[in-house]
């Protein structure tokens, strides 16, 4: 799990001179970004008070000092957000399993409505796939079980889906831009949860088993996830392209309801086929299960 120190470090390293406002004279410097007691300087605190906050050894900054870091390393607001999250971290957070997530049934009852002709997926803070609608499921991940996120041993993981399994990989056409994206996103998660044990082993996981994770990983980005394109290559239904947009939950802010929509007529088709062939599965399947119970 990332610290406040490593955080202000990386944003400190992109920060030139220059766009600080300050003047160099061409001389020359050993670093690429600003020295610490520059950056101390504009946010108006001493230079080893910042050392401290840097070497996590300063106990918890005040708000008024991290908006005034915030400005002059000209973070947004979602890397201010994760600034304050991380100092707000204890020194060493003690790990914790937390309890099994499950949707609220108002998120249920909204994804029931939504009926199978738009996709869409309930997310835990983790990215599991708390739940999906039959479209969601034939559009991201129709070689897995309809019931696996009914299953809290076995849900499938977004994130470890993108970097673990080549089918998902092949599905998403433009995969680098949205691994990016989910990699961020689970920075700013692992900001805001800092003592969930589950979290931590999964991105200890995708480090020790993907190397691409790794790299994307290390370049410190941090954002969340709201609204998108995905391009996909989809095995039954061929190429489409979906928007997706995220609408959290009042009733369990951890969790987020994702709904896709098409881009252009094609894409309409493409869902509303996968729509169909999805019911038609979801008949089959219930037919079945009618023969083998009264069997």
């Amino acid at each position: 799990m990332e610290g406040l120190g490593a955080f202000l470090k990386s944003r400190r390293d992109r920060i030139t001179p220059e766009q600080a406002g300050l003047r160099t004279f061409g001389t020359a410097r050993r670093v690429p970004g600003l020295r610490r007691e520059e950056l101390a300087h504009l946010a108006g605190v001493s230079a080893g008070y910042y050392t401290r906050l840097e070497q996590d050894q300063a106990g918890t900054a005040s708000a008024q000092v991290l908006d005034a870091l915030a400005r002059v390393l000209r973070l947004d607001p979602v890397e201010t957000a994760h600034l304050h999250n991380l100092a707000r971290r204890p020194a060493s957070p003690r790990l914790s399993a937390p309890p099994v997530e499950e949707p609220h049934p108002r998120v249920l009852a909204l994804l029931e409505n939504l009926a199978d002709s738009t996709p869409a997926l309930v997310l835990g803070r983790r990215g599991d796939v708390l739940a999906w609608n039959r479209t969601g499921h034939a559009l991201f991940a129709e070689h897995l079980p309809f019931d696996a996120p009914w299953r809290p041993d076995g849900r499938p993981s977004v994130p470890r889906m993108f970097f673990l399994d080549p089918l998902t990989r092949d599905l998403h056409r433009n995969w680098e831009e949205l691994a990016r994206i989910h990699v961020a996103y689970l920075r700013l998660t692992a900001g805001r949860f800092p003592t969930d044990a589950r979290l931590a082993e999964l991105i200890g996981e995708l480090t020790m088993r993907s190397d691409e994770f790794t790299g994307m990983w290390a370049a410190g980005e941090v954002s969340d996830c709201t609204v998108g394109t995905m391009h996909l290559r989809h095995p039954t239904v061929g190429a489409l392209s979906v928007d997706y947009q995220v609408w959290l939950q009042p009733d369990s802010p951890d969790h987020r309801l994702e709904v896709y929509t098409p881009n252009d007529p094609g894409s309409a088709d493409a869902l509303r086929l996968l729509a169909r062939t999805g019911a038609e599965a979801g008949a089959a399947r219930a037919g079945g299960e009618g023969v083998r119970s009264g069997a």
